[in-house]
């Protein structure tokens, strides 16, 4: 099967559609790949990358990826992230499809993460190319704006979901990453049908070579492990708080492990507050994360409290649960119901720093075979819900599909 995947972001960036191509490539899918330049987190373009770079990369696995330019993602102001989003748009939409000219795709992916308006290359693709296009939806739009504060004017929010039901009713099938998605979607999608599929977890956790020393060591004691973007959506100020709270419990000790927009803004706070028990540590490659979750007594997911966060699994829930370690989820709705259902730890309200430190409490007055049995049964749930190699099976029977309603 020949797959086209449309995303604006890719390796080099560390972006979970990586491993799906991979994870594709192994069912024996001939897989090509239409992106941008990497410039994601940092907002400078990596280094062996133009902004103005066009051209085919053979990647090492054997597969071809076409670059197109972008304007880059820069400090990520709202002007230049706008410039960013709508620069991947046109050049993909018309160098793109001159890069990929006379070349037939049984089915386009488009991986669905902000801005949806990715989609809009694929579909001026889907003629010329002769293929069913499959939107992935990772976020809502427009609520996911709204609800992140990036654009509140209600008459641009009211025609960006003018555009995004022009996007889904020209998809052939719409597969969203969450439960709570397909309602929501389905209301905008008109005829198209929608699906749910879910994020794969990361390979790194299946195939992690084993390492003389981690990339990072934590110092004993009970260490709650926040692995993943420092941005806004991931209530960190709630984090802060709870942290606080812990103060009398010089065990217990936050360990945040990443980079983000809040970056700066918590290393301020952690020393104007004098936080000792919360550590920076970082960012590290995706290979390092799990000889560094392997060392954490529990790992740690929050978001806002908002409507639309709560009907979002953050894709860092798969890795924990890969992890086999506790979990403290401090979010609402389908991530708290799927961290539930595995019965891999412990679920609070977002945004309450309160529920936050006695979760945490909880789990460290557990003794040490009790933490042990909650990480048992979130790997048994990851094993049957979220394996990546399963999810691939699914992806391409879900492609399968398309191509045989076609022949009826």
């Amino acid at each position: 099967m020949r797959v086209l995947i449309v995303s604006q972001y890719y390796w080099p960036e560390s972006f979970r559609i990586t491993e799906v191509v991979q994870s594709l490539r192994e069912k024996g899918c001939q897989v090509t790949v239409l992106t941008g330049q990497p410039n994601y987190p940092s907002g400078a373009v990596f280094h062996g990358y133009r902004a103005m770079g066009l051209g085919a990369q053979q990647h090492a696995s054997g597969y071809t990826i076409y670059r197109v330019p972008l304007a880059p993602r820069g400090r990520a102001g709202a002007v230049r992230l706008s410039l960013n989003y709508l620069s991947f748009v046109l050049s993909a939409s018309v160098l793109g499809a001159w890069l990929l000219r006379g070349q037939r795709f049984d089915t386009i992916l488009v991986f669905g993460v902000s801005p949806i308006l990715q989609a809009i290359p694929a579909i001026v693709l889907k003629w010329p190319t002769g293929a069913k296009l499959v939107t992935w939806v990772q976020d809502m739009w427009p609520q996911g704006l709204e609800a992140t504060g990036f654009v509140r004017n209600q008459r641009l929010l009211g025609l960006v979901g003018l555009v995004v039901r022009w996007i889904y009713r020209r998809s052939d099938l719409l597969l969203v990453q969450s439960e709570a998605f397909v309602e929501p979607v389905r209301a905008m999608a008109g005829r198209t049908k929608v699906a749910y599929h879910p994020n794969p977890g990361e390979l790194a956790f299946d195939q992690a070579p084993a390492q003389l020393a981690p990339a990072l060591t934590l110092r004993p004691g009970f260490n709650v492990v926040f692995a993943g973007n420092l941005g806004t959506v991931q209530a960190l100020g709630t984090v802060l708080d709870a942290a606080e709270l812990l103060r009398p419990h010089p065990r217990v000790r936050f360990v945040l492990v990443g980079s983000g927009s809040r970056s700066e803004w918590l290393e301020q706070e952690i020393a104007r507050r004098q936080l000792d028990n919360v550590q920076m540590a970082g960012r590290f490659e995706p290979a390092c994360m799990p000889a560094i979750l392997a060392q954490a007594s529990a790992l740690l997911v929050s978001l806002v409290r908002s409507p639309i966060m709560s009907q979002t699994v953050p894709s860092k829930m798969q890795a924990y649960l890969a992890a086999g370690k506790p979990v403290i989820a401090s979010l609402d709705g389908e991530g708290a119901r799927v961290l539930d259902a595995s019965g891999a730890g412990v679920s609070c309200p977002a945004e309450d720093a309160q529920a936050l430190a006695a979760a945490v409490l909880r789990l460290s007055a557990l003794p040490e075979h009790a933490l042990r049995s909650l990480g048992d049964a979130g790997l048994a749930y990851y094993r049957e819900h979220f394996d990546p190699g399963l999810l691939a099976d699914k992806l391409v029977a879900h492609f399968a599909g398309l191509t045989v309603a076609e022949k009826r």
